[in-house]
């Protein structure tokens, strides 16, 4: 303490003079009117300093000003930000729920349309490999699922149950290169059979006379027994006629996205 005193003495009796001299300045003030010497020189001597202190002030309550705005408006940003993202998960939410309400009132439509009672159900994984290309539905042997039972969706034909479990069965879909279900012709009535390539649909075996044109509808014969007759099959893409086969070589496009399922129903037999 003693030697910060005496490292700077100078300035600390400076500064209690200067202290004095606004005291005698602020008695004086109050008990006279006319202005002294002394007092011009107090004023000539703090007045540099008043303004500084002055305007270190304002520039101070200006910054703590300003930081308190900017703190304001940064949790005014942040709770709109969260608001934001809440607004845009319950409009994706709605969005997805319309969707789904779409799908399953197409299904309500087709099952109001067919005879023969129906399971709905949720397709819960997908095999697109190069072996086979069938899907996993949330129905089995507990719900009355049972191998060769066929499945559709409001679009057409999804494919057959070729695997049972207690809760879950796998689908072979009608794309796959071992599926096949007989058809025909919506509009000529010309008869062959759809068969799975793995990407699409063939029609095989319709006559090299019989009359199919690019664009026409081809559905389920019912032939078989599997597939309840006039369910969609696909759209003729390309029509190939040669003179060195009996037959047609007629490739169809599915009316339907088949990596995109997620609601399908199973036709259960009817009862005895």
């Amino acid at each position: 303490m003693r030697h910060f005193l005496k490292r700077h003495q100078t300035l600390i009796l400076a500064v209690l003079l200067l202290l004095a001299m606004l005291l005698v300045y602020s008695f004086n003030l109050r008990q006279k009117s006319a202005t002294t010497l002394l007092e011009r020189v107090v004023l000539a001597v703090t007045e540099p300093l008043q303004a500084a202190l002055t305007l270190s002030g304002r520039s101070v309550g200006a910054l703590w000003t300003r930081y308190l705005w900017l703190i304001e408006t940064q949790e005014q940003n942040l709770a709109l930000s969260r608001e934001n993202r809440e607004l845009r998960a319950s409009l994706q939410g709605v969005s997805e729920t319309r969707l789904e309400n779409q799908r399953l009132r197409k299904l309500l439509d087709f099952v109001e349309t067919d005879p023969r009672p129906v399971l709905p159900a949720m397709v819960v994984a997908e095999d697109a490999s190069s072996w086979a290309r069938t899907i996993v539905i949330d129905k089995g042997a507990l719900q009355g699922v049972r191998e060769g039972l066929p499945v559709v969706v409001a679009e057409g034909v999804v494919g057959r149950v070729i695997k049972v479990a207690p809760g879950s069965a796998r689908v072979l879909l009608v794309i796959d290169a071992s599926s096949s279900v007989a058809g025909l012709v919506q509009r000529f009535r010309t008869r062959g059979v759809a068969r799975g390539n793995g990407r699409g649909l063939t029609f095989e075996y319709a006559l090299r006379d019989e009359t199919v044109q690019v664009g026409d509808l081809i559905i389920t014969s019912g032939m078989g027994g599997l597939f309840p007759k006039g369910l969609v099959l696909g759209y003729v893409t390309q029509v190939q006629r040669t003179d060195a086969s009996l037959f047609q070589q007629i490739e169809l496009h599915p009316d339907l996205d088949f990596s995109r399922l997620e609601e399908v129903l199973v036709l259960l037999e009817p009862p005895p």
